[in-house]
């Protein structure tokens, strides 16, 4: 089944899994009480299934992990966002078409290799508390 192939990602396997992983990857930021994410969950699923042996698929509850989500500067539910090399490409913000989602994926697919050198390196050192 294609939730099985979805990991899912908490503060103790993100750096592992998202942030060391050679694959691209595609994570779906979501929370328990969001309709919107509950109306994007059987595409996501289903793509995993259609594509998750050339692009990591991943989920994380913002409600359990709120250090990843203010990380990476995740205002709202879902988020799907795009990682190469362990760095952020793009994302999408909402209950966007199913064909956008999987347009978007396909597009990591074929790009995955060049899109790290695309996107921006993240200063861990940085917080906003002081």
């Amino acid at each position: 089944m294609s939730e099985d192939i979805i990991l899912e990602l908490d503060e103790k396997n993100w750096e592992k899994k998202i942030e060391n992983s050679k694959k691209p990857a595609i994570v779906m930021y979501y929370s328990e009480s969001c309709s919107h994410c509950r109306t994007m969950k059987p595409y996501f699923e289903k793509f995993a299934g259609e594509y998750g042996d050339k692009i990591i698929f991943g989920r994380i509850d913002v409600g359990r992990s709120s250090w990843i989500r203010e990380r990476y500067g995740v205002m709202s539910t879902p988020t799907f966002k795009y990682f190469c090399g362990g760095k952020p490409v793009s994302d999408l913000i909402g209950a966007v078409y199913p064909k956008v989602l999987e347009n978007m994926i396909r597009d990591m697919i074929k790009h995955g290799k060049e899109c790290a050198d695309r996107s921006s390196e993240i200063d861990y050192e940085i917080t906003g508390y002081a």
